[in-house]
């Protein structure tokens, strides 16, 4: 260990720019073992493991590096996957620059940080490789049952747990694929599709039942589903786009981001999919706009570039130090071609009844707002014209109106829309139903709807042990 300063820090060589555009594979190989020991040999084993306190899962890195520097990857492994239930997934996609690895020691003292993230992605594929992952651990039946109503991270992280303390577990998505934003919104060269599958498969493997095309509120009103379980879970994630306010905002070739993505991961599994055979959500010859400067937008403008596009901008109304997504994504995406309009926002969208370009406005950055980041603000005399064939509008995600959807008009909320639960149980207004994820939280990271799922899982596990016991008790 403590090889930081002879041994420089070394990612995983990225596929060349132009050869990566051309298809859906993750950019990256995963290290070979001597660089991955190499790698994790750099670990300063700090005291403080600031790399820890920023992960939402407070996964154990330090040591885990340490094991995986001595050889002992199976070792390592399992301690990898003690406080994660998908430390690859969280591997490829988490935001490292931003939690673990934008706060390891030795980066503050100039010398890169640890590649944790690369470490974790190799350490569990080399399990999966190995047959060092087990079948989820079934504890004995307890005689209740839990619905749980999303596919997404949250529900699936919640689902193995519950499953493991010994509940029968049923999950409900209106999907036709579990896996919510892993599956259908997050493109394959950050996460290729075949690496959630065989997480789902798994965990029904493990006896977790999984009702697809099932939609809270159409097949079965929340009530119906409380009354089927002892415990309900709410983890819909948040999916409403939000929307601009300009003129020909709904002229065809304005799009939503989701619907894009959606369509081109629908494609990745070869489904048929009409509104992108028929060019709507194709971007093919085509000059594109993204709409935003979060890892959505960036996910946006790598696929389009991929779908062969003529060109690619990305229209953001802060500069690129005030962006929310990954710098690692933009830069990805600017060695593949896409040409980033920073400090601009739209005003209107030309072309009447189909949109054939963007008329925007600089701005420019005033006093900082309540995040902490500088407001953007027009710049007055600063208005130009983006020709686009295709615009995507990739500006977040609010929530849905749950309780109109589920039926259920007592299902407290917040002024945001989110679900609001108890701070102390994670209880909603409703006894005995639950919520996790973004649906409480507002749009966040993956690994944050991982780390939600495993305390509600706790929280029902305390709540459900204590319902039975007062049954038996009566």
């Amino acid at each position: 260990m403590l090889k930081f300063v002879g041994t420089a820090q070394a990612y995983p060589g990225k596929r060349e720019a132009e050869l990566r555009a051309e298809d859906f594979r993750e950019i990256a190989d995963r290290y070979a073992v001597p660089s991955a020991e190499e790698q994790a040999s750099r670990c300063s084993q700090c005291g403080v493991p600031y790399c820890s306190v920023h992960c939402p899962l407070h996964n154990h890195i330090p040591d885990w590096l340490r094991l995986t520097a001595e050889g002992r990857l199976r070792e390592a492994y399992q301690l990898s996957n003690s406080t994660s239930t998908m430390p690859e997934i969280c591997g490829r996609i988490c935001p490292q620059d931003r939690l673990c690895e934008g706060n390891c020691v030795i980066e503050f003292s100039g010398h890169g940080a640890v590649t944790i993230g690369s470490v974790e992605k190799f350490i569990t594929d080399t399990a999966w490789e190995e047959g060092w992952v087990e079948p989820v651990a079934v504890g004995p039946s307890r005689g209740q049952s839990v619905g749980i109503i999303g596919a997404g991270p949250a529900g699936l992280a919640a689902a193995e747990y519950l499953r493991e303390y010994g509940y029968d577990v049923h999950v409900y998505d209106r999907h036709d694929r579990a896996g919510g934003l892993l599956t259908y919104g997050i493109p394959g060269f950050k996460l290729e599709k075949q690496i959630v599958m065989r997480r789902i498969e798994r965990l029904e493997q493990g006896g977790i039942v999984f009702h697809q095309g099932f939609e809270v509120g159409r097949e079965a009103s929340l009530d119906d589903l409380r009354k089927r379980h002892d415990g309900i879970l709410i983890a819909t994630g948040v999916y409403k786009a939000r929307g601009i306010q300009a003129p020909g905002v709904g002229a065809e070739g304005v799009v939503e981001a989701l619907d894009y993505l959606t369509a081109s991961n629908r494609k990745g599994f070869g489904d048929a999919v009409p509104a992108f055979d028929d060019g709507s959500l194709d971007a093919n010859g085509k000059h594109v706009v993204v709409i935003g400067g979060g890892d959505t937008a960036m996910d946006c403008v790598r696929t389009a570039v991929r779908q062969g596009a003529t060109s690619v901008k990305c229209l953001y109304r802060r500069d690129r130090a005030n962006m929310p997504g990954s710098q690692r994504e933009t830069a990805n995406a600017e060695e593949e071609g896409v040409e980033f309009v920073w400090l601009s926002a739209p005003e209107a969208f030309d072309g009447g009844d189909r949109v054939t370009g963007v008329r925007a406005t600089r701005m420019r950055l005033g006093a900082p707002d309540a995040t902490g980041r500088r407001a953007p603000e027009l710049d007055p005399g600063g208005a130009f014209q983006l020709q686009a064939d295709l615009v995507i509008k990739a500006l977040g995600f609010e929530p849905e109106d749950l309780p109109r959807l589920f039926g259920a008009a007592e299902l407290g909320v917040t002024r945001w829309g989110t679900l609001r639960t108890d701070g102390r149980t994670m209880m909603t207004s409703l006894d005995g139903v639950f919520a996790a994820g973004d649906i409480v939280r507002g749009a966040s990271l993956v690994v944050w709807a991982i780390r939600d799922g495993r305390d509600v899982a706790a929280h029902m596990h305390a709540w459900m042990r204590a319902r039975a016991d007062a049954a038996r008790a009566a």
